[in-house]
């Protein structure tokens, strides 16, 4: 299961919740098939206006930071150079397309890599 934790600053998300969603689960199915859709799961955390600070400072607009949990065995694949480049790529211009193009260079999308056997639901672990 996908799951996604995008972090921005909530007067830069308000607004865009329901394209943004859109559009990562759109980047999630363009990377794994259609079959990712019913499975995706965004999950959209606004910072509050002034608790978010770069260059010791607080801004009125900061790069959105994505953290994309992935099933670690993805890593192991032949072809997980070309998935890893596929899945930074696609969810960047997602993020992009909805909250603009000039914070495109500055996304920063972060795969967490989760072991066999560390994921439950309902309070049973899920087989890989």
């Amino acid at each position: 299961m996908p799951h996604l934790t995008v972090r921005v600053l909530e007067p830069q998300l308000q607004g865009n919740e329901a394209a943004l969603i859109a559009a990562l689960t759109d980047a999630v199915v363009d990377v794994y098939g259609e079959w990712a859709r019913d499975v995706a799961v965004i999950h959209l955390d606004g910072i509050p206006a002034g608790r978010w600070g770069l260059r010791g400072k607080p801004v009125d607009e900061a790069p959105p930071v994505i953290m994309f949990g992935i099933r670690e065995a993805a890593f192991a694949r032949p072809d997980s150079g070309e998935l890893v480049a596929k899945l930074t790529r696609t969810v960047t211009d997602a993020v992009a397309g909805v909250l603009g193009a000039h914070l495109r260079d500055t996304i920063t999308v972060e795969l967490v890599a989760t072991p066999a056997g560390r994921t439950a639901i309902g309070g049973v672990l899920v087989d890989d």
